[in-house]
């Protein structure tokens, strides 16, 4: 009787072994650890980008205004601080404030010297994003009238406005310690 106890108390437990499939605590504890890893990889990667974008944006509509400035000095031979004249259509100007104008992630002011330059400064709504600076200005070379233009891009994110560009007679705008963009 005893020996039958035995044969059947191990049918049993081999039954079980094979009945009861799943995860040990260790195996679902190195499964978060490697989630938590990959995470901890991609997410600043993720967030970077997401910054990288929204600041494409204020790049071109820098230079949208930088082009729409250069066509309405080849129409009216001078500079406009109004964003309703350049249409920018990602760019609502502010009520009251036409030289002003908002999106989502930034504030555009346009300013002007009349027919000797127009500037373009763009201030982060965003503590996370850069800001940015543009300029437009009449250069004359072998008697000839050309545009110079630049965007600027702030060296640290914040909110704070970055520096104006320098614009003087018959030279290339300068970006006065910003980093210089082409685009």
């Amino acid at each position: 009787m005893r020996t039958e106890l035995k044969a059947k108390f191990l049918q049993h437990l081999t039954a079980r072994k094979n009945s009861e499939k799943g995860f040990t605590l260790v195996e679902l504890l190195v499964v978060i650890v490697i989630i938590g890893i990959l995470t901890a990889i991609a997410l600043p990667t993720f967030l970077n980008e997401t910054s990288k974008a929204k600041q494409t944006e204020a790049k071109q509509n820098v230079n949208s205004i930088n082009k729409g400035q250069i066509a309405f000095r080849a129409e009216e031979n001078n500079y406009t601080t109004n964003l309703d004249i350049l249409a920018i259509s990602s760019v609502r100007s502010n009520a009251g404030a036409p030289e002003v104008g908002t999106t989502t992630n930034y504030t555009y002011t346009l300013s002007s010297d009349a027919t000797d330059s127009a500037r373009i400064l763009v201030a982060s709504r965003d503590p996370g994003l850069k800001g940015f600076t543009g300029a437009v200005t009449r250069i004359q070379r072998s008697g000839q009238n050309i545009m110079g233009t630049v965007i600027c891009e702030a060296t640290s994110t914040g909110t704070a406005t970055p520096a104006t560009p320098t614009t003087t007679a018959n030279t290339d705008p300068a970006c006065n310690g910003l980093k210089k963009l082409s685009i």
